[in-house]
């Protein structure tokens, strides 16, 4: 069974990914997926989206300073909303290990994006970690 913050991380990423798609509003999407689901996303889930949401431009940036090669519209949806997801949670989500936001997101990365999504979103995430915890170390 799927854990309740795995859920929400995984339904996050399919409102990131629809909203990217069809340029509705969050709440259009959410609106749609009650209906067809018959039960409202969790608090975590909303907090994700909006959270990726209000830092896309810090999120986006951080990623395309540590991204070889790779524009960000050059990468699959599906990998890009996960490295997003990620790194909100490293960012701003101080009770959640860095290890675990990355663990999860490359699990999901596993189930959703392709053959080398895993090792792509690990990678990323992985080098923005330990810049991350280097700063930490030095401030």
């Amino acid at each position: 069974m799927m854990s309740e913050r795995r859920k929400a991380r995984k339904d996050a990423l399919e409102i990131l990914y629809e909203r990217e798609i069809t340029k509705q509003p969050f709440g259009e999407i959410i609106k749609n997926r009650v209906i067809a689901r018959g039960e409202e996303p969790s608090d975590f889930t909303i907090k994700l989206i909006y959270g990726v949401e209000n830092h896309r431009q810090e999120i986006d940036d951080l990623i395309s300073a540590h991204t070889d090669n790779w524009t960000l519209e050059r990468m699959p949806i599906v990998d890009r909303n996960l490295i997003r997801i990620g790194l909100y949670e490293m960012l701003y989500e101080e009770d959640i290990p860095y290890s675990v936001s990355i663990n999860e997101v490359v699990e999901l990365a596993k189930i959703y994006g392709m053959e080398e999504s895993s090792k792509f979103v690990n990678g990323i995430l992985g080098r923005i970690a330990a810049k991350l915890k280097d700063s930490k170390r030095t401030s």
